[in-house]
């Protein structure tokens, strides 16, 4: 089945509105889809009735920032009940705060020479609430300041780059209750994006499953071709289902396209195989 997973739109970070990448999924070949915006779940009806009329599958989706280890995570929440209390008002609080942290990303690019760039930023965003790194990204590739919003991650708003600014996410324990009580399932998302040690990706997986947690993306738009099988070799290891999808955002932002991905490895447990 090519399903795809993880996704997202004007929502959060992406450039178009759900139904235009429900028709951008559906274009690509998905047959079983989910839209995973960050930290908000405003996009899901729209989503899942165009996703619906395409004769789609769809499943209600999420992503939600996390910080472990003083870094941040991601895990996905799949076939959550977008209305779920405590789902929504997690994702709130979790939401809370983005705008003062997008100001003092603003002022770090301006004493590096680059003026007005959360006024920039805002232009990009549809929900100030849900301003990110992605928002001033696009403005400093219109700006000309770099190439490419990779470029901009490399050289600007990275992990320690000379812009960051960092952010106390939701606790790991916080986001897999939310999604576990919303009735979905949690999903280590894009795991080859973060920069632990060994010994803390143990202790991370380890906490992960003792939490509930169930399932890890494999292939993913995230990943190089080598990070497909690392970790197929670690859902392996740690039982995990394995999950698939995009992490599209826009043309010429996202490694991979909606659709495009190539299949699980045929010993591994698709994530979704419990919901067709």
């Amino acid at each position: 089945m090519n399903a795809d997973l993880h996704c997202h739109s004007n929502v959060s970070d992406g450039l178009f509105a759900p139904a235009d990448v429900a028709r951008r999924a559906h274009a690509g070949g998905v047959e079983l889809w989910a839209l995973t915006d960050h930290d908000e779940v405003g996009g899901q009806a729209e989503a899942r009735r165009t996703a619906q009329e395409l004769g789609m599958r769809y499943l209600y989706g999420v992503e939600i920032s996390v910080t472990w280890a003083s870094r941040t995570v991601h895990i996905v929440g799949l076939n959550v009940d977008p209305e779920c209390a405590t789902l929504v008002d997690g994702l709130y609080a979790t939401r809370h705060g983005r705008a003062a942290r997008a100001k003092a990303i603003g002022e770090s690019l301006g004493e590096l020479g680059i003026d007005g760039a959360y006024e920039g930023a805002l232009r990009y965003v549809s929900n100030p609430d849900l301003i990110s790194r992605t928002h001033f990204a696009r403005f400093l590739v219109e700006k000309g300041f770099a190439a490419s919003t990779a470029d901009v991650f490399d050289r600007f708003l990275g992990d320690g780059k000379p812009g960051y600014v960092p952010h106390r996410w939701a606790k790991l324990s916080d986001a897999v209750t939310w999604i576990k009580v919303a009735g979905g399932e949690a999903v280590i998302a894009h795991p080859g994006r973060y920069q632990y040690t060994p010994t803390e990706f143990d202790a991370f997986f380890g906490e992960f499953i003792d939490l509930g947690g169930k399932a890890i993306e494999v292939v993913t738009g995230s990943h190089t071709p080598d990070q497909y099988r690392e970790y197929a070799d670690v859902a392996r290891r740690f039982g995990f289902e394995a999950s698939r999808g995009s992490d599209f955002h826009a043309p010429g932002e996202s490694r991979t396209e909606l659709g495009s991905l190539p299949p699980l490895p045929s010993d591994l447990k698709p994530v979704w195989e419990r919901w067709l």
